[in-house]
């Protein structure tokens, strides 16, 4: 059997791209993936509740670019911002306690 060096596994990929974990550039990167991720999730749940980013941000207290700047990814939310997204979209957010485990 031939072994075929350009396969690599996800960990090298990203380790090469941006660092292994805890490195500044890695950190850096998780920062933006998290805050895109977050961005996709208000998008859809307001698209699903067809209200549109200016109607969203008089609701929750902030401007339109503001709200679009957070469904691109571009800026992370504050925690008190994110929340009242959240409540005006029909969303929740639960804190639960992991069940311990023996």
């Amino acid at each position: 059997m031939q072994k075929n060096n350009n396969l690599h596994s996800f960990d090298d990929i990203m380790n090469a791209q941006f660092g292994a974990p805890g490195t500044p550039k890695r950190e850096q990167f998780n920062r933006e993936a998290e805050a895109y991720c977050v961005g996709q999730l208000i998008y859809e749940a307001r698209r699903d509740e067809k209200i549109t980013q200016e109607a969203l941000a008089r609701q929750v207290g902030t401007n339109k670019s503001y709200i679009s700047k957070i469904e691109n990814g571009l800026v992370d939310p504050s925690t008190s911002l994110f929340l009242r997204i959240i409540s005006a979209l029909g969303l929740r957010f639960d804190i639960v306690k992991p069940i311990m485990q023996f």
